[in-house]
């Protein structure tokens, strides 16, 4: 059913420019997801995976090829469109937390729903109600200096959950976890997708993660240069 489709890439390239030389890190990739499929995408190291995930979450644009997400393509449209898109309905949880130093796990978890001008009370209190669905509610007063590296994951997660996107795009998000800090974070990754209907792109070289996920994609063989 076409109103199953959530994101459509159809041709998907990316050319890169080194001097005269131009370097393609996958060859034309075409890819479907349904709302409410988890997929894994997997490749060795150099295969094009992280250039992938960003062009499916619009913070890169491809050579070639269309994505189409929720209907729209996003080749269609400019930069503040594009901007607002992924405000709007994309979740973004990366290896490295990038969390805000200086703020507390609660002001960066409610940060997405700030930047949308959400006022802060509401902000703050849909931001703690996603704490505790991940375990952290004693820790939403704490800096990341002062969470495990799991905490802090956790915290990332629910900072790319708190506006319930459509769409959440992970990568390597648990490479810098130990086993049993990477198993919670994905389960609740997996839990809070579907409990809120989204899908979820996770890029990882980890296979028994990737097992666990609806479908997996394994990136083409790079074209010759």
């Amino acid at each position: 059913m076409t109103d199953r489709v959530l994101l459509a890439a159809t041709g998907l390239e990316k050319v890169f420019r080194d001097g005269p030389r131009e370097v393609r890190p996958f060859p034309a990739v075409d890819l479907r997801l349904n709302r409410g499929e988890t997929l894994a995408v997997v490749g060795p190291s150099g295969s094009g995976k992280s250039t992938l995930l960003q062009l499916l979450g619009g913070l890169d644009t491809p050579t070639a090829g269309e994505i189409v997400f929720e209907g729209e393509s996003l080749g269609r449209m400019d930069d503040r469109s594009r901007t607002l898109m992924r405000n709007r309905s994309l979740g973004f949880v990366y290896q490295f937390h990038h969390l805000l130093g200086e703020f507390t796990a609660l002001d960066n978890v409610a940060m997405p729903l700030l930047v949308r001008r959400l006022e802060t009370r509401l902000a703050h209190e849909r931001a703690q109600a996603i704490l505790d669905r991940v375990g952290l509610h004693a820790r939403a007063s704490h800096r990341p200096s002062e969470l495990s590296g799991g905490e802090r994951q956790r915290v990332a997660l629910a900072r790319a959950l708190v506006t319930e996107p459509s769409l959440v795009l992970a990568d390597e998000p648990t490479g810098n976890l130990d086993r049993d800090a990477a198993r919670l974070v994905f389960d609740l990754m997996i839990e809070r997708v579907r409990d809120q209907s989204s899908a979820l792109i996770v890029v990882t070289h980890d296979a028994e993660l990737a097992s666990r996920c609806d479908r997996i994609f394994s990136m083409p063989t790079a074209a010759a240069a």
